[in-house]
């Protein structure tokens, strides 16, 4: 499917559901994309962050794409991340999942290498030259170990190198500004302003973003959707009401115990885990080395889905 002139909207980037022993659970993939596409989604982001792209091998990152794309027929815009250290190994990951039917490439700055503006514009403007596919920035410092400035940003804006931003990082001012660049013209009409964020969708939308790929729309898409259905009308207060019980909802993330796991392992297992529980994937498995979720944990994700009328 062809993206829409800009793209805007609700787009998920995709929980990986995994078999047990830690191959793609296609089957259970098939299905998550199913329930996601009919809650009215308008697009699904692939191998990025809740992806656990980071974790796959490079046949199991086409086997995503290509599970996905099939499975949607073209009914929605498929957006696939190219995330590694250098242009090379990401120019190769863009390619290889253009070639199985993503209709754009989501990439973050370089890292593990010591990068600054000057390498991150001309990774972004080598990319775009060598793929044949709209290139979104991935804002995400948490990994990268570096933020992409607004006016670098408007700047491939303005040339024609970035088709749109997922912005998932904590910086409202950075990206009020992004925001203020697009709304004085500097970018073009179809430049599409992206957060990542679950909490303050309302209050990004409001600013002027033009949609959200929110990891815990894997869990409740229907919420999702109802809340940027009401930013759209101007609802505010009925805004308000949704993304303050999305908020809630987002706590799954912290039913692992910080004792014995990291915040990564916490957040995908709390995703999966609930998923598991919906009955939408076959596996709360989470890809090697993190750890899972154990009895006492599942129940506490299990809690937040009561109290959100999703169990």
């Amino acid at each position: 499917m062809t993206l829409p002139a800009r793209l805007s909207g609700v787009i998920p980037p995709v929980c990986t559901p995994l078999t047990p022993a830690g191959e793609v659970d296609t089957v259970s993939l098939a299905r998550l994309v199913d329930q996601l596409a009919g809650a009215g989604v308008d697009g699904l982001f692939v191998l990025g962050s809740t992806s656990e792209a980071a974790f796959l091998t490079d046949r199991q990152r086409v086997a995503v794409v290509d599970t996905v794309v099939g499975q949607l027929n073209g009914a929605l815009p498929v957006l696939a991340g190219a995330i590694d250290m250098t242009t090379p190994r990401v120019v190769e990951h863009a390619r290889a999942a253009l070639a199985a039917g993503a209709d754009a490439v989501v990439a973050t700055a370089p890292f593990y290498t010591r990068v600054a503006r000057p390498e991150i514009e001309r990774h972004y403007r080598l990319l775009a030259d060598r793929v044949e596919a709209p290139v979104f920035a991935y804002d995400l410092p948490v990994a990268t170990g570096v933020k992409l400035p607004a006016a670098l940003v408007l700047a491939l804006a303005a040339d024609g190198v970035l088709a749109g931003l997922k912005d998932s990082s904590p910086e409202l001012g950075e990206l009020r500004a992004v925001l203020a660049g697009v709304q004085d013209g500097v970018t073009g009409p179809d430049f599409a302003v992206l957060t990542g964020s679950e909490l303050v969708v309302d209050a990004a939308l409001l600013m002027g973003a033009h949609g959200v790929v929110p990891g815990l729309g894997n869990v409740d898409p229907h919420g999702y959707v109802r809340l940027v259905a009401a930013c759209a009308e101007r609802d505010w207060a009925r805004a308000r009401v949704e993304q303050d019980r999305l908020a809630r909802l987002f706590a799954l993330v912290e039913a692992g115990d910080p004792g014995r796991m990291g915040r990564g392992s916490a957040a995908i297992g709390g995703f999966k885990t609930a998923l598991y529980l919906r009955g939408w994937i076959d596996h709360p498995t989470t890809a090697e080395p993190q750890v899972p979720l154990n009895e006492a944990e599942t129940e506490r994700v299990a809690k937040h889905l009561a109290g959100a009328g999703l169990l």
